[in-house]
């Protein structure tokens, strides 16, 4: 029980050093929200709600009592060593805290499935070689240069005007002008006209990719991605969301974090191309209905509860400043937002049917674009319906007890045979944890030689004995709940392992996706025979296995051939926004085209979802 005296002289700040970055708190903050709210970057995936357990700490000196969560994500040793969770440690005094180093640059689909496009950019140059004023020829200088671009007709904004005279005269009038659709950005001295790029973002929840365009040849100049730095907010869009409406000044922390990391990755692929920031004249950007909210600073909180409402499906004119890129892309910069179909089917799957050609094939195909949210189309050239299903953080390796992203040390690829399992890791590197593709893998696999029965349960140990007597010895218990070790080292409790509280995580995921699918071939009046293509879409749909996806019934139950890994569409659409008006106008198309299919309000959904659950019969 706390005394008077001991409020009196209870301290009213707290100096901490995470790392060698000394800030100082209000006391009793937890060590996690007092990094955030000072720009340093601890992982979590649950925002710092104390259910994912990786907000990792080590304070070393006299470390606190550890927490009842402490307890259940550490070993003894690590315990005392030090280690704690940051969202369970409140700051009461003056310490050190060691913070292990954040993946910022995760394994991720930097390309996908596209189509050849006619390049007609919406950027273009003009150089044009002007008469100079005379007494005889008093026209303004404005109208000295749109004289000489009939054909593109542009109107200039006031920006422009401020240094144009200036421009033309040092120029000895010969200059390029730069428009953009129909605005005139830019008016350059000399003959620049080989000059002019665009980046192409996917802002995705997890994983940002940005692509460099030379918009005179259609290339790439340059690529980078890099963790989305919102994500001590959380791993998926509800807890971000979430963030906001609990504190509204989260919602300017989150667009910031956004802006920054576009930023960032702006700067990296023109240092990559040898590109000058004034030379990037339009960006596009690819994103979820909640992440391009919150990059605009719109606030998101209807989107998190029925019946679900964007401020809008499409954006009016976005300038790249907007997107806090005014400082390290040309000041005028145009940018184009992938509009969206409803709260959870956004502009990333607007962008990755354009890629895909959904809309002109003639064959019934199945886009599946697995994440956190999954979102799922089918259809052909005649028709299409979406649908968004609640897979939950299982792929990005969130609630997953051994999980991790996919970065170096990940465990990607798991290879069962009743005498041994095979591992490959990320980077060649010692096995520090289990991402989304190798979790699928391991479960399949498991299914497979029959230590997990349809239900999803581990087998007793005598019958592991008889059918897969390699594996047997791995399957153990850590604490109360039985486990099948992948990596040893040493104790179970300190190897790396599947437990069954993981399998089902996998189970609720791909039960929702599967009944999605299910439920929209249902409204077609389709079996799953009909499909003839699969698209298995984003960073981790480029990484999971064709046969381990059939064989768990995460897709349907076809011939594996036609189940193909479309990697980064939404990034390959926002590609073809830059490089082909035409292609734009079929990303706007879509919208109309697109019939939405809600299944939260569906009667049925939970009792479809329990019937998917098991694992399907068969070898």
């Amino acid at each position: 029980m706390t005394t008077a005296e001991d409020e009196v002289t209870q301290p009213v700040r707290v100096n901490l050093v995470f790392n060698d970055r000394a800030v100082r708190v209000p006391y009793g903050v937890t060590l996690f929200d007092a990094a955030s709210w000072n720009g340093i970057a601890i992982d979590s995936t649950c925002g710092g709600h104390g259910t994912c357990k990786k907000c990792r700490v080590r304070i070393e000196q006299d470390p606190p009592a550890p927490s009842s969560l402490d307890v259940r994500a550490y070993t003894a040793q690590e315990i005392k060593d030090g280690w704690r969770l940051a969202c369970r440690t409140a700051a009461t005094r003056d310490t050190q805290v060691e913070v292990p180093p954040l993946t910022t640059r995760p394994k991720a689909a930097t390309v996908g499935v596209g189509r050849q496009v006619i390049l007609r950019p919406a950027v273009q140059k003009r150089y044009l070689e002007l008469a100079e004023p005379s007494l005889a020829d008093q026209a303004s200088d404005l109208e000295r240069v749109l004289a000489q671009l009939d054909d593109l007709e542009p109107r200039a904004e006031l920006s422009v005007l401020k240094t144009l005279g200036r421009t033309l005269r040092e120029a000895d009038y010969k200059v390029t002008a730069v428009v953009v659709d129909d605005v005139l950005i830019a008016v350059e001295p000399g003959d620049t006209t080989a000059r002019r790029f665009g980046i192409a973002f996917d802002l995705g929840t997890t994983t940002v990719v940005a692509t460099l365009l030379d918009l005179s040849t259609g290339t790439p100049a340059g690529v980078e991605s890099a963790l989305n730095s919102q994500q001590p907010f959380g791993a998926d869009v509800i807890t971000r969301i979430s963030a906001t409406m609990m504190d509204p000044g989260n919602l300017d922390k989150l667009q910031n974090l956004a802006r920054e990391t576009l930023a960032e990755l702006a700067q990296a692929v023109c240092a990559q191309g040898g590109v000058e920031p004034h030379e990037v004249y339009e960006v596009a950007v690819a994103g979820n209905a909640t992440m391009t909210h919150l990059v605009l600073g719109i606030d998101p909180e209807p989107l998190g509860m029925a019946p679900f409402i964007m401020a809008t499906r499409l954006y009016p004119e976005v300038l790249a400043a907007d997107l806090g890129l005014g400082g390290v892309v040309h000041p005028r910069a145009r940018a184009v937002v992938f509009p969206a179909f409803g709260a959870y089917v956004g502009g990333d799957i607007t962008a990755g049917l354009l890629a895909s050609g959904m809309d002109r094939d003639a064959r019934v195909r199945l886009f599946i674009d697995i994440g956190t949210n999954c979102e799922i189309v089918l259809g052909n050239r005649e028709w299409l319906l979406a649908t968004a299903a609640p897979a939950g953080p299982a792929f990005e390796g969130a609630a997953i007890r051994c999980g991790m992203r996919a970065a170096d040390g990940a465990i990607e690829v798991v290879t069962m045979t009743p005498d041994e399992a095979t591992l490959k890791v990320i980077g060649d590197a010692e096995p520090q944890g289990l991402c989304g593709s190798g979790l699928v893998d391991a479960v399949t696999g498991l299914v497979r030689v029959g230590l997990l029965d349809s239900s999803g349960r581990f087998v007793p140990e005598e019958q592991a004995a008889v059918l897969a007597p390699g594996l047997a010895h791995r399957l153990t218990q850590v604490g109360k709940e039985r486990v099948f070790v992948l990596h040893w080292r040493g104790a179970p409790e300190d190897s790396i392992y599947l437990s069954q509280r993981d399998v089902r995580e996998l189970q609720f995921a791909k039960a929702a996706i599967a009944t999605g699918w299910q439920i929209l071939l249902e409204q077609a009046g389709l079996e799953a025979a009909d499909v003839k293509q699969v698209l298995l879409a984003g960073s981790f749909g480029s990484y999971l296995s064709p046969a381990s996806a059939i064989r768990i019934g995460l897709v349907p139950k076809v011939p594996v051939m036609r189940v193909v890994s479309a990697g980064n569409v939404a990034g390959e659409g926002a590609k073809m926004a830059l490089l082909s008006l035409r292609e734009r106008a079929g990303g706007l198309a879509l919208l109309e085209e697109v019939r939405y299919v809600e299944l939260s309000d569906r009667a049925d959904f939970n009792d479809r979802f329990v019937e998917q659950l098991p694992f399907p019969p068969g070898g």
